[in-house]
């Protein structure tokens, strides 16, 4: 068994490495445009992780992250287009004010649960929608916001960067989603990640343990918060403008599928489910004139027939591998303990 366990580790660790060598080298050998569409999975992949804080780790369904994801998008811009074109800076900027506002909103939505929880966070999206759409001086309204400067990174020594370049932004973003993503799994590999699970599992056993429920469940809403703003961030050099539809309600169902075809029970299976969702939307739109309905189609089956993820998936065929030698080993061991001695088997 620890032969078994030994071998699957080994093999995780290759097949890591194997991915982190395929992202290094991925914009050297094929064009812009596929350095442009895994911009976008990484993107959207810290933002479907944000989701899955709350929703796979403490069992809080909301269909208001992009409430954060705009606020870190337009604070971002706003930051770089009226104050200073330092991207570092306004990232910092757009982060802390998504955690506050995360606070705010937070410490209202999580006094309430289920339905209650779910329609104040749509609630809130709306509110903010509205905000956006109105305030036309400030956020452009329909327009939203355009002629974003983005100026290059100075390090000492080194010749500055062009974030403007599409391969070296890859790089850029690829560097800050693997540090979001590293800190998330701290996160959620802490006392405080067992803790939010607990919650999710039995939130009146946790309660009678002792254990403050809204403080954690305001810190983990504040957390989710933080990297939807920062995921909402990484656009606004991307696509040089900022539109009022990050603000959107049906921008929050992004990351719900996204999890949910991932496996929200994994934590890189967001990240999967982002890359599923974005390359299955971006075939079908060039093969199919009803994409939308194709899309449905697809991600129903999945559901259905993958309720655990495709990340779940492929994790139950290797432990359905590792049940059945276990029972090979345990059935072995059975009959050669029967036959003992000079006793021959039938």
């Amino acid at each position: 068994m620890e032969a078994t366990n030994l071998k699957r580790s080994r093999l995780t660790d290759l097949c890591s490495v194997i991915v982190a060598a395929l992202l290094l080298i991925y914009p050297l050998v094929l064009s812009r445009f596929y350095s442009a569409l895994m911009i976008e999975i990484l993107t959207m992949g810290l933002f479907a992780l944000s989701f899955n804080l709350m929703f796979g780790y403490a069992g809080m369904l909301s269909f208001g992250q992009a409430t954060f994801y705009g606020i870190g998008a337009y604070t971002t811009a706003l930051f770089l287009k009226y104050i200073a074109p330092s991207l570092a800076l306004a990232m910092l900027s757009c982060m802390a004010v998504s955690f506050v506002a995360a606070v705010l909103i937070g410490s209202i939505c999580v006094r309430f649960t289920k339905t209650y929880f779910i329609m104040l966070t749509v609630a809130f999206g709306e509110i903010f929608y509205y905000i956006g759409n109105s305030w036309v001086s400030l956020t452009g309204g329909d327009d939203g916001l355009v002629g974003i400067p983005i100026s290059r990174i100075a390090i000492p020594g080194l010749p500055a960067i062009d974030l403007q370049d599409i391969r070296v932004y890859y790089y850029f973003t690829l560097l800050v989603v693997a540090i979001a993503a590293f800190v998330l799994r701290v996160i959620v590999a802490s006392r405080f990640g067992y803790v939010l699970r607990a919650i999710r599992e039995n939130r009146d056993r946790a309660e009678f343990l002792g254990l403050n429920i809204r403080r954690h469940l305001l810190l983990c809403y504040a957390i989710a918060g933080l990297f939807a703003g920062l995921a909402g961030a990484l656009t606004v050099p991307f696509e040089g403008m900022v539109s009022l539809e990050t603000l959107h309600f049906t921008k929050s169902a992004d990351p719900i599928i996204m999890s949910v075809l991932g496996g929200t029970r994994f934590f890189l299976g967001p990240l999967v489910g982002a890359a599923l969702f974005i390359l299955t939307k971006d075939t079908i739109q060039n093969l199919a004139e009803l994409w939308m309905l194709w899309m449905g189609i697809i991600f129903v089956a999945i559901v259905l027939f993958l309720p655990g993820g495709v990340v779940g998936f492929i994790a139950s065929l290797g432990g359905f591998r590792h049940r059945t030698s276990e029972n090979v080993e345990k059935n072995e061991g059975t009959k050669s303990s029967e036959y003992t001695g000079d006793q021959e088997p039938l």
